[in-house]
């Protein structure tokens, strides 16, 4: 059923958001047609007359609209739209279009409009190689301004300087090591700015193909000569064999920007609790972005260290997990008081 306010001259869905009417200003009515019939419009914010989702449906293609001219923007080379040009082109206020496109996308417009760039950046260098094109022109073809602002932030966008990731990692050296586990085999690869990667699997040959694979050019040594990483190397096996110690792990934590929110909010879950992939998504301010979220975790490097095993369905079942079930439901079960 519907209802209808008197002083306003609409009726709404029960469901509505709007504030609530004194009780003697409404009535209420068994269909649109009969509150119509009775001289009321529709609410614009709640739509009553629209099929149910259909104002869900058409927020999601509002927002994809905006996304489209952020990125075509981008392709040109052009500077990211003005939010009150997208908000005007949406039919919005400012701040309803700026939270309406959080909730969609899990970004905010200018964190929406950096990530294209960085993505192009990225598509940039790993295309031209180390023959043709230069840093700066992908710099500039992305749609960055100026070098010196996306060198800024290369580190936390590439996971290392520009000139490195275009030669697939050449000229960085990547120590790793590989051992025994409760869990079958480990992985352990560093860079200088703390561990990188931690791999779980039951076949060690296949993991170091897995870090080749992901560093073409980048220079893979063993990591038995520093003493450093053999420290870190040991203190992944305990946490995979005893995962409520905790660690202090430096981590070489490489993602998108969504990616980064979604595994910090992992790392936030305590030991022996789990959190469901909405509850992850709510957390970080996207709660329509639980797909999303699902494949934050299946792109996590660091197995254990950033907790994935920790996030479960919503019926408290355990879900696909990057190095397989079972040891999700043993690293669960080792953290159960």
């Amino acid at each position: 059923f519907y209802y209808s306010v008197r002083t306003t001259g609409v009726y709404c869905r029960t469901s509505c958001a709007a504030r609530r009417p004194r009780r003697e200003n409404v009535a209420f009515h068994a269909t649109t047609a009969d509150a119509e019939q009775a001289g009321f419009r529709p609410c614009r914010r709640c739509r009553p007359d629209e099929a149910p989702g259909a104002a869900a449906e058409r927020r999601a293609a509002t927002m994809a609209a905006a996304c489209r001219a952020i990125e075509d923007a981008a392709d040109q080379g052009e500077p990211q739209p003005a939010v009150d040009d997208l908000a005007a082109a949406a039919g919005m206020t400012r701040s309803h279009f700026h939270r309406s496109f959080k909730v969609v996308t899990g970004l905010t417009p200018k964190a929406y409009a950096t990530e294209v760039r960085n993505r192009r950046v990225r598509q940039a260098l790993a295309t031209t190689g180390g023959a043709t094109g230069t840093v700066t022109d992908a710099i500039y073809d992305a749609g960055f301004n100026s070098n010196g602002r996306f060198y800024a932030t290369s580190s936390a966008t590439l996971g290392m300087t520009p000139t490195t990731y275009r030669a697939g990692g050449g000229g960085l050296t990547i120590r790793f090591g590989v051992g025994e586990c409760s869990l079958g085999s480990v992985l352990v690869a560093a860079t200088d700015a703390g561990v990188c990667a931690i791999f779980l699997g039951d076949d060690a040959d296949a993991l170091v193909h897995d870090l080749e694979d992901r560093f073409p050019g980048a220079t893979l040594t063993g990591g038995e000569a520093a003493a450093a990483f053999e420290q870190w190397m040991s203190a992944v096996v305990a946490l995979v064999d005893d995962p409520r110690t905790g660690h202090d792990l430096p981590l070489d934590v490489r993602g998108t920007a969504f990616q980064q929110r979604v595994w910090q909010a992992l790392r936030a879950i305590p030991v022996g609790s789990t959190a469901t992939y909405s509850e992850i998504a709510a957390t970080i301010g996207a709660p329509t972005a639980v797909r999303a979220v699902a494949a934050a975790c299946a792109a996590n490097k660091l197995a254990v260290a950033i907790p994935c095993h920790r996030v479960v369905r919503t019926d408290g079942s355990l879900s696909g997990y990057r190095w397989g079930v079972d040891r999700k439901r043993l690293l669960l079960e080792r953290e159960t008081p």
